[in-house]
């Protein structure tokens, strides 16, 4: 008796051990982590406190950004929020998943796509776009392998969240009852947080680690910000506009405020994964409200792609700030599948985010801009308007239009893209066209 007592002291000292160099790391069942998935709507990469905006107020994320590993060179590869929104969730560009645009171009060209979706003789157009979600492994159908619940809310362009692998959601998807891009479930953040408070308790007493998909209409318009935000910004340097969007992103910033806070309440903050970033940007234009200014949403330029991309897991990922190497959306899907000790299917492009090293040797990052509406829903690549690559400080930007004129900037030092020199680096032009190329050609 007292030699197995001895052993078990042995073996318990030995994973104590082991415990403490981090050698059983994600091998333990306790330390697969919950995941918290925040996704601002139509929000620029400048507008938080911590990315230096000298107005706006967003103390909730600024705090979440001091304990998070935060790329401020994050990008989607599309400018436009359903695209976007299927790549975070496949880990692929749009041209490989086929979601390249919101609606379909409608064979009547006196039918909005927007409107048309509840008539029947329309369905297919529809359908052709919304069906191509079941076709790939999302996050919530693989985390739910390795049995995770999962939770859709917000926006949610592909159908009833059931589609896209979810146990659980707020979006039906039903044309007939006007579903679009997230119907019911575009009640989260403006009308209270309780679907997900609700769904994580029920998690949390069920013993199940959970995916959250908290995808806000958020500060996205209607800008109908409270009063008490909008009073804030209501200043004689803003314009109405100004101040009415300024609101509505420190209104958002208090939703990401409420979800972490209700983490902590629950013990739960130590064992999720948060992960933050915008599906595309916007910058306001001052003197029409809810309408953005050019070179923001449904653009190539960073005002429409560019979005800190932020991962906080205490006591797991280290704190830091890095303004120098490149991150992308299609990081997202493998970056939670590794920290959830889950294999990444072979054919995502991405890479997992918490590792450092292969961050720092990535030197490119790649995108596709298409129209809003989809010309061929067969066809999907046939809307591209432009693609985009951005190689370490140098950004290329070139035209579907073959007549069209490629741009070319030092997004480093000029972040705002006001100096196009493309004229004056005919041989970076060159090089930088050509890996554009070999990534994706811009053809089917």
């Amino acid at each position: 008796m007292r030699r197995a007592s001895a052993w078990l002291l042995v073996i318990g000292a030995f994973l104590v051990f082991l415990k403490g160099t981090g050698e059983i790391g994600l091998a333990q069942e306790s330390s697969r982590p919950n995941v918290l998935l925040i996704i601002s709507d139509d929000q620029a990469w400048t507008d938080y406190g911590f990315m230096g905006h000298p107005v706006i107020q967003t103390p909730h994320l600024d705090r979440l950004a001091r304990e998070s590993l935060v790329y401020t060179r994050g990008y989607v590869p599309d400018s436009l929020c359903r695209p976007s929104l299927a790549t975070i969730i496949t880990g692929l560009y749009p041209h490989q998943h086929g979601i390249t645009g919101n609606d379909p171009k409608l064979p009547d060209p006196k039918v909005n796509p927007m409107a048309g979706r509840a008539r029947p003789e329309f369905a297919r157009f529809y359908e052709t776009l919304m069906r191509r979600i079941e076709t790939h492994p999302t996050l919530p159908r693989l985390l739910g392998e390795a049995g995770y619940v999962s939770l859709q809310t917000g926006k949610w362009w592909e159908g009833a969240y059931t589609r896209g692998g979810f146990t659980e959601g707020m979006t039906h998807g039903d044309p007939k009852r006007g579903g679009r891009h997230g119907d019911a479930g575009l009640a989260i953040g403006r009308q209270g947080l309780e679907p997900i408070f609700d769904f994580i308790r029920r998690a949390k007493e069920a013993g199940k680690p959970f995916f959250v998909w908290y995808a806000p209409m958020m500060p996205h318009s209607p800008h109908n910000p409270p009063e008490k935000y909008l009073q804030k910004y209501l200043r004689p340097d803003l314009t109405p506009a100004q101040s009415r969007y300024y609101a509505m992103c420190e209104w958002f910033d208090q939703t990401c405020g409420d979800l972490i806070t209700f983490l902590e309440k629950e013990n739960l903050r130590k064992s999720t994964l948060i992960i933050y970033l915008a599906d595309n940007g916007w910058i306001q234009d001052p003197n029409n409200p809810n309408r953005y200014a050019p070179r923001s949403k449904r653009s190539p330029y960073d005002g429409g792609i560019r979005t800190p991309i932020m991962l906080s897991w205490p006591g797991k990922i280290t704190p830091l700030r890095d303004d120098e190497n490149l991150a992308s959306s299609i990081d997202i899907a493998p970056t939670v599948l590794t920290a959830c000790g889950l294999p990444v299917p072979a054919n995502l492009p991405g890479i997992n985010l918490m590792d450092r090293e292969a961050v720092k040797e990535r030197r490119a990052i790649f995108g596709e801009v298409f129209e809003h509406d989809v010309a061929d829903v067969d066809h999907p690549t046939k809307s591209l308007t432009f693609r985009w690559i951005i190689r370490e400080n140098w950004k290329l930007i070139v035209p579907a239009d073959p007549n069209g004129k490629p741009e070319l900037y030092d997004v480093v030092a000029d972040p705002f893209e006001t100096r196009d020199l493309a004229t004056t680096h005919p041989e970076l032009l060159k090089k930088l066209t050509e890996e554009l190329d070999r990534w994706w050609s811009g053809k089917e």
